[in-house]
Formats: structure tokens, sequence, C-alpha cells
């Protein structure tokens, strides 16, 4: 099976490449420095590029079976259009060129899973920290949900680097009001290639916690 992957140098995106060669997938990632992949496999594909140009597209998503995106931005900035721009373009193409299958990485407290990443992120983090990142995320799955594609978003607590379990609550009501729930890269990543093969949550929004 051919996978894209988009956003391949974040930690989450490495931790993709990683356990998809470990399945034996033929994985190409869309990268805007492959000098950040220190991976080296005979079924790795790294290829340049930006979503925001996306002239270059065709080659990229050619003869692709899924598309992952864990396509993400600097959290400290004023504004960025990054995830819902992006991620329009990814669609485009997609839509395009006949995948159908995408999954894509945003965050719990968005939308309709709003305060479920605990007090702290619902009245600090995300209001007065991370605004305009969630903002864009929202706008980002908008975007998504609006597609023709066999859309999944999958919405992790707060990430951390621990190693992988594989052990996790996943569900559309998961998270938790009060408390912010914690999930590692690793078991993000793991969660997401499960998906690929699963219509368990076509056209669905999954949380993610341990």
């Amino acid at each position: 099976m051919n996978i894209l992957i988009i956003g391949g140098t974040g930690k989450t995106g490495k931790e993709l490449i990683k356990q998809g060669l470990e399945k034996g997938y033929s994985i190409t990632a869309l990268v805007r420095n492959p000098l950040k992949i220190k991976i080296d496999h005979p079924n790795l594909s790294l290829k340049k590029g930006n979503v925001l140009k996306p002239e270059n597209f065709e080659d990229v998503f050619h003869g692709q079976d899924a598309v992952l995106s864990a396509l993400g931005h600097k959290r400290f900035i004023i504004y960025s259009n990054i995830l819902s721009e992006g991620t329009k373009n990814i669609i485009d193409e997609m839509e395009k060129q006949k995948i159908k299958r995408f999954i894509c990485i945003t965050s719990l407290g968005i939308n309709d899973s709003r305060f479920r990443l605990g007090l702290y992120y619902t009245l600090f983090t995300i209001p007065f920290i991370l605004f305009f990142y969630f903002l864009d995320k929202s706008k980002q799955e908008k975007i998504i949900k609006k597609s023709n594609l066999d859309w999944t978003i999958v919405r992790p607590g707060q990430l951390t680097n621990g190693k992988k379990r594989t052990k996790y609550k996943h569900g559309e009501k998961v998270g938790n009001y009060i408390l912010t729930k914690l999930i590692s890269r690793a078991d993000v990543a793991h969660f997401m290639l499960n998906q690929i093969n699963d219509k368990t949550y076509v056209h669905k929004t999954p949380g993610l916690i341990y």
C-alpha cells in the first residue's frame, strides 16, 4: 500500500513514517526540508514541497492509496493559515486524483469537542496563548468535513514524547472537562495508521487520550 504523509518533519510525522515503514507500507513524505528526515529506508521517498504551493503536487499524490496529515506550524505566532489553506490544497489534489482516504490530526478542544481538553486549556491556554493556532485548526476541520473524501479527523489530548503503549482511549466523547489528558505522539501515529483500513471512524472525529 502506498501512503503519503504530510508534515513528516514534525514529531508526530516522524512517528508516522517510522511506524508506517514497520508495517511494510511504501511511504512518500512531502516535506519542506528533506534533510530533517534522518530515516534511510528503501520504501521511503522524500519529496520536497510546500502545501501552500500546490503547483507540483501531481507527481507527489499520483498512485497513493491514502493520505495522512500531521501538518502543523509554530504555535506562538500571531496568525497563520497553513493548516486551513494547506489542507484545502491537499483535498483539492486528492479529489482530482480520486484518492479517497484522508486521516488528519487536529486536537481536542476544537469545534464540538470544545472544553474536552481540560480547564487549563479551555480557560487560559486556548483563548490567550494558542487562539490563532486553534482558530486555524477549527477552519481546517470545517474544510475537511465539506470534502467528498473518506476522512477521519483525529483529536488527541495534550501531546507528549512518551513511548508507544498501544493502549489508549478513543471515541467521539473522550476527553475531560476538568483535567487535561495526555497522549504520546507515538500512540497518535499508531492510531492514525490503524485507521487506514478501518472504517469505524470514517466521517467521524475521534478523540484520543490515556
